[in-house]
């Protein structure tokens, strides 16, 4: 049977899609390559270089970074859906990005710990609004690029796009340390700027190709927040439903649009503590490596540092086995909050295997770095069942109006998981120093491990009551 050509064309990735990955994969080696040598930078000897902290001071100072990285995105979604559309906001908060990395390039140009300690705030700040900003808008601006007739096809291209951050990210964990061992931490933060001005430059250069969604503004349709507040203002008589409360200065589409943010958010709110385990690979992980023996690779150490780059590796192995050859398998198993639910369990028992080598370091032993293989198998596996699916998750079930919105919020959730690791990091501290540390310790990796996995029970529960609005999704496909 020969395909007409419009099934054909239905078949077919958008050409401009190439752009906007190949934008993310630098933009990815950017941020995770000044990431990979944060942790270094801050608890490191000064005479080499670094600031000279503890290992508490680290952990609090890279969590609250992350956490105003992710809270950003409201920022980028506001200036997306309200004022400039999601492709000026790509472009033009990119380059407060690259000025971040700029700042801490130049920080060995400033005399003295205080001076790099304010190069250093000032660095991560800008880079915290310039890949916040941008986050929202380039996940939902590449849905942007498919048509209704293509929607299939989502959940590859959310496959692909995360196969591309991982991409970014491993190459970076690799080069980063090693320009870092060779020549210092002022070219390690450098060459990561440089990542970032080519991404903003892959990113213009598909710019007549690109399908562009107009924002509010030019649609003149309310945001989510409009229509919640008139909900909330409006008088109603008895019986009538909270959201019609809105109708009386909106439309029915728009209070419709804005009716399908508050179900997602439920499911969003319990996802905050997946992110509390996960972004603690480049914290008190990277922190418990540093006391273990590192490896020769062919012919290059491979120790804490290095030991990153085992994550986005993964990543990019299992994401094509899962899209291409499990989901398709398991029908209705693989639809998107069972496959988050799993990966919930998965996170919690990351924990247990890393408090196991905690303790055993506690007690003595010198370990290889080989030994954190096992948690961050585990890790891997629930970081793409519950990160690559509530990307698609997100965009499939958000009104089109609402769609950067919701983006923002799926990052929200990010900022608090990384809040909480900052506020637990304060409150509970801790004695000692490296891998005794509060924050780097046995006691520390069961509580995180032990909470993670009641509120896995708890998201279980809670997502098997949600009603899909897009309902491919609830069958898996």
């Amino acid at each position: 049977m020969i395909s007409s050509p419009t099934g054909s064309r239905a078949a077919r990735w958008p050409s401009q899609i190439k752009y906007i990955i190949g934008n993310e994969a630098c933009e990815r080696f950017s941020y995770y390559g000044m990431r990979s040598v944060l942790a270094g930078y801050i608890t490191g000897a000064v005479l080499k270089g670094g600031l000279g902290k503890d290992a508490d001071t680290a952990t609090g100072v890279i969590h609250l970074f992350v956490f105003v990285n992710y809270f950003m995105p409201l920022v980028g979604a506001w200036l997306s859906d309200k004022l400039i559309g999601r492709y000026n906001t790509i472009l033009w908060v990119s380059l407060f990005y690259c000025a971040g990395h700029g700042v801490l390039a130049c920080s060995d140009w400033v005399g003295g710990v205080d001076g790099k300690l304010t190069c250093l705030y000032i660095g991560l700040a800008l880079i915290a609004f310039g890949s916040g900003g941008i986050k929202p808008c380039v996940s939902a601006f590449v849905g942007d690029q498919f048509r209704p007739d293509q929607n299939h096809l989502l959940q590859k291209a959310y496959g692909a796009f995360y196969w591309a951050i991982n991409f970014g990210s491993f190459f970076s964990f690799l080069v980063i340390p090693w320009i870092k061992d060779r020549w210092g931490f002022s070219l390690a933060f450098g060459v990561p700027g440089i990542l970032m001005a080519i991404a903003t430059l892959i990113f213009w250069l598909g710019t007549p190709h690109y399908v562009r969604v107009p924002s509010s503004r030019e649609t003149r349709s309310a945001g989510f927040f409009a229509v919640l507040w008139q909900a909330l203002v409006a008088k109603r008589s008895p019986g009538q439903p909270f959201w019609d409360g809105a109708l009386g200065r909106f439309s029915r589409h728009e209070v419709d649009a804005a009716r399908s943010v508050p179900p997602i958010l439920f499911v969003f709110a319990l996802v905050p503590f997946f992110w509390s385990l996960f972004d603690q690979t480049n914290s008190t992980w990277v922190l418990q490596g540093q006391t273990m023996v590192p490896v020769k690779v062919l012919g290059m150490t491979f120790g804490a540092e290095q030991m990153q780059s085992v994550n986005p590796t993964l990543v990019m192995l299992l994401v094509p086995l899962l899209t291409l050859l499990v989901y398709p398998r398991i029908g209705k198993y693989a639809a998107p909050l069972k496959r988050m639910a799993a990966g919930m369990f998965l996170g919690a028992l990351s924990f247990l295997a890393v408090a196991a080598i905690q303790s055993r370091i506690e007690g003595g032993a010198q370990l290889c770095i080989l030994l954190q293989l096992a948690p961050y198998i585990i890790l891997t596996a629930a970081e793409v069942l519950i990160s690559t699916t509530g990307l698609e998750f997100a965009f499939r079930e958000a009104a089109p109006e609402m769609k950067s919105t919701i983006m923002s919020f799926w990052l929200l959730t990010v900022a608090f998981g990384n809040l909480l690791v900052a506020g637990l990091t304060k409150v509970l501290g801790g004695s000692g120093a490296g891998a005794h540390s509060g924050s780097v310790s046995t006691s520390r990796f069961l509580l995180y491990a032990g909470m993670t996995f009641a509120v896995a029970i708890l998201f279980s529960i809670q997502t098997a009551f949600y009603t899909y609005r897009d309902t491919a999704a609830a069958r898996g496909a």
